[in-house]
C-alpha cells in the first residue's frame, strides 16, 4: 500500500511536469545548466545527483522493509492469539 502511494505520486509529479514542458523549454534548461555549471562540472553534478538518488531510493527500500517487517510481526501476534 505504501509503495503505491509513493508510485502513484511520482507518476503523477512525472506527468504534470513532463506535460507542461516542452522540447524548447528543456533546450533552453540544458544550455541554462551548461552556462551555469560549465562542462567540467556537470559530470561532478551528475555522479551527486546520482548518488543523491541512489540513497533516496536505498532510504525508501529500507522504510518499506521495516513496514512489511512490522506488519508481519502484527500479523503473527495476531495470529498466536
Amino acid at each position: 500500500m505504501f509503495g503505491t502511494i509513493i508510485c502513484t505520486n511520482f507518476t503523477f509529479l512525472n506527468q504534470f511536469f513532463m506535460a507542461n514542458l516542452g522540447m524548447p523549454e528543456l533546450i533552453i534548461i540544458l544550455i541554462a545548466i551548461l552556462v551555469l555549471f560549465g562542462g567540467k562540472k556537470i559530470p561532478e553534478f551528475m555522479r551527486g545527483l546520482g548518488k543523491g538518488i541512489r540513497e533516496f531510493n536505498d532510504a525508501k527500500d529500507n522504510v518499506k522493509r521495516e513496514l512489511q517487517e512490522g506488519m508481519k510481526e502484527k500479523d503473527s501476534e495476531t495470529a498466536a492469539k
